[in-house]
């Protein structure tokens, strides 16, 4: 009982805490945003991708994303291995023939450019991350291929949920852990800007206010999404939510290409440990069944 009574009281001190640090955060200028747990058909243990939901999500990286954020580590024919667009070769060849990209040098030793083939990657916005500064006011934009990973670590597990299910979490985590929070992060930092409170003015300056912003308030990128932004030709709603799901999920399989192989994996190998632990108990038993104890 002693124990419980102390496990409880450090619990509540953990949850004061918190408050008190996100009243001394918002008082900074700061922001305490909870970011909310998304549905994602990737998500859980048997999660999928949507093929049709990352065509799309490519569709909206290629006509808002890639003005100024690159994606260095995916190569035209990853988009057709398995588990990822669902792209066919052919399909692929006439999409990275789209772009032109650096090649050489040639023969008289100059560099050339040409039209993209399956095996290239989707070429930068910018020559140099230098070049890529200059244009964005002193700060190069983050490549976004790593990006679902990288900001996953950056939110923690915080995810608007209570502090005693994140404390259970935290202990359990190998069991329960939610892994989404990158996505989360992203999706909630593509919707969430809003008019700049007039006590943040000063704090904010000539940058854009987003609370979901893990950095700060003050962001540098201009909202990047709004309504009828992009042109669907599935039927799917062409709003500023769906294209910010869309292409956090594209970003998601960009950062975890081999997720439902990776899956797939795990679970057979539960599965035979399950089936191998029971023929373990049974031989056991059946080999010391006639010794004397």
């Amino acid at each position: 009982m002693i124990t419980l009574t102390k496990t409880a009281v450090r619990a509540l001190v953990i949850a004061g805490a918190l408050t008190v640090s996100s009243v001394s955060v918002m008082a900074s200028g700061e922001s305490s945003f909870h970011y909310k747990k998304q549905d994602w058909s990737f998500a859980g243990p048997f999660g999928k991708f949507d093929k049709a939901q990352l065509q799309r999500g490519l569709q909206v990286y290629r006509e808002v994303c890639s003005s100024c954020h690159s994606l260095d580590y995916i190569a035209f024919r990853n988009l057709g291995q398995e588990g990822a667009l669902g792209y066919s070769e052919d399909q692929i060849k006439t999409l990275a023939a789209e772009y032109e990209v650096e090649d050489g040098p040639n023969a008289d030793g100059d560099m050339f450019t040409r039209a993209g083939k399956p095996f290239d990657h989707f070429p930068s916005p910018f020559p140099n991350v230098e070049a890529a500064a200059a244009a964005n006011g002193g700060k190069a934009p983050p490549d976004l291929s790593l990006i679902a990973k990288a900001r996953a670590a950056s939110v923690g597990p915080d995810v608007g949920i209570e502090v005693f299910n994140d404390i259970l979490r935290l202990i359990w985590h190998p069991i329960t852990a939610y892994q989404e929070y990158g996505p989360d992060y992203i999706y909630a930092l593509l919707t969430a800007y809003e008019e700049t409170p007039e006590e943040l003015a000063e704090t904010v300056g000539d940058k854009y206010y987003n609370p979901a912003f893990n950095s700060g308030v003050a962001i540098g990128m201009a909202p990047p999404l709004s309504d009828e932004l992009v042109e669907y030709t599935d039927g799917s709603p062409m709003t500023k939510e769906q294209y910010a799901k869309d292409v956090t999920a594209f970003l998601m399989w960009a950062a975890e290409p081999k997720l439902e192989e990776r899956k797939k994996v795990g679970v057979n190998s539960l599965i035979f440990l399950v089936v191998f632990s029971f023929l373990l108990f049974f031989t056991k038993r059946k080999l010391w069944s006639k010794v004397k104890h």
